[in-house]
């Protein structure tokens, strides 16, 4: 891995964030970007539900950054996310570029789960707890981090919730 102060400053972040919460495994840098999660699986060898993808959202009524980190094989359901973080009424919308590094600090395809700029309502799949071994993106396209999904919650006091659309079996 490359020295601390060569990181990217996104993934300096991130390093800092975990090291002070005595996380024990610290961002790598893959070869290849992981912007997206099949990217990041392959990347890294392991299953697609394994890579804890941050899914940013907009709630309209305050303006705030809605996080939902999700297993990477799983598609969010919008109303689901929807009813578990807005008011009666209450719509979420999309985050573009500029909202999601505003309120994050990183851009997308390497938005960390923790390590934000500004405080996001987070709600953690419960799909993630499939697996003993995950991994987030640490704050570049080119960076992730191994954690668990218990470690997950732990570090970032979200509720675990049913937030993807249903499976269809074949």
């Amino acid at each position: 891995m490359a020295e601390p102060a060569a990181l990217p400053e996104g993934v300096q972040r991130v390093a800092a964030w975990l090291q002070a919460r005595a996380h024990p495994h610290a961002p790598v840098l893959l070869d290849a970007a992981a912007r997206t999660a099949q990217q990041a699986a392959d990347g890294l060898a392991v299953a697609l539900g394994q890579i804890a993808k941050s899914i940013i959202f907009r709630r309209k009524s305050d303006d705030a950054a809605v996080l939902v980190i999700t297993s990477g094989d799983r598609r969010v359901d919008e109303r689901k996310v929807q009813a578990l973080v807005c008011a009666d009424g209450v719509k979420l919308g999309r985050a573009d570029a500029d909202f999601v590094k505003a309120r994050t600090g990183f851009s997308i395809g390497g938005v960390s789960p923790v390590a934000h700029a500004q405080a996001c309502v987070t709600l953690i799949d419960r799909e993630l707890f499939r697996f003993d071994e995950i991994w987030a993106a640490a704050g570049h396209p080119h960076a992730v981090f191994r954690l668990t999904p218990g470690a997950l919650e732990s570090l970032t006091h979200a509720p675990v919730a049913d937030v993807v659309e249903a499976q269809v079996s074949a």
